[in-house]
């Protein structure tokens, strides 16, 4: 079940077909910031927000309430991939022509998005992958770096895709695009399962630089490097044994 909530709020953008997918665990402290740099960016004049409060025990929702945003909620926790799942299917449901994901704890830079959408608005590309190793990272442990260099050789190994970068929560596509590559890993996997999905299909992708902005909060709540390991070592044995 999932409740909609908000709706009068609805958008300072209600004609953008631009969704913002937002998903939120438990960032009552840090969501406040991040949807502040979202709605008084330029960018939000061609977009529509939408925060999925994936069943948080603190006030996430009524944090994302005082903001012309949508609101979802999930009434338990269900993982991230499943909250994207929600935001994106939300998305279509209301004829979004792209929609974008962006994370909700600050490391992200609302300047990226035209970056992202721009090779999809000139028909080139139907998705598009933000990179930080193309562009900019500040505040990254070394044990981060090593981590995703490595899980870039294997993405690289078992999926064929010449990408720099993995487990970036920064992203765009088209509609189509978005209903091709649907979700169905409820938690974190569902970074690699978006890049298998992708290297399986025909669809057109291209990265673009992006700033990632890393704090001793969002390291200590965010996907730890031994999950991360946990989960491309999981995909990698799927791929031999598949």
């Amino acid at each position: 079940m999932i409740r909609s909530i908000n709706d009068q709020h609805s958008l300072m953008s209600s004609d953008a077909k631009t969704f913002v997918i937002v998903p939120a665990y438990n960032e009552s402290t840090r969501l406040g910031k991040t949807l502040h740099s979202l709605c008084d960016h330029p960018i939000a004049a061609g977009i529509q927000i939408v925060v999925v409060d994936d069943g948080s025990k603190d006030d996430t929702s009524v944090v994302a309430s005082g903001y012309p945003v949508w609101v979802l909620r999930h009434p338990i926790n269900c993982g991230q991939g499943a909250s994207l799942r929600t935001g994106i299917d939300f998305a279509l449901s209301k004829n979004a022509v792209n929609i974008v994901t962006f994370d909700a704890d600050g490391q992200h830079s609302p300047e990226d998005i035209n970056r992202l959408l721009e090779p999809i608005g000139s028909g080139e590309f139907d998705v598009v992958l933000g990179s930080r190793f193309l562009g900019q990272t500040f505040g990254m442990p070394k044990m981060r770096f090593l981590m995703l260099k490595t899980a870039v050789f294997l993405t690289r190994l078992t999926s064929r895709l010449n990408i720099t970068d993995v487990h970036n929560g920064l992203r765009a596509m088209t509609s189509a695009a978005a209903a091709e590559l649907r979700i169905e890993q409820p938690r974190m996997a569902h970074a690699s399962e978006i890049l298998g999905k992708l290297g399986k299909s025909n669809l057109r992708f291209c990265e673009v630089p992006v700033t990632i902005r890393y704090t001793p909060e969002s390291l200590a709540k965010g996907q730890t490097t031994w999950d991360a390991m946990r989960i491309g070592s999981q995909v990698l044995l799927g791929k031999f044994v598949s």
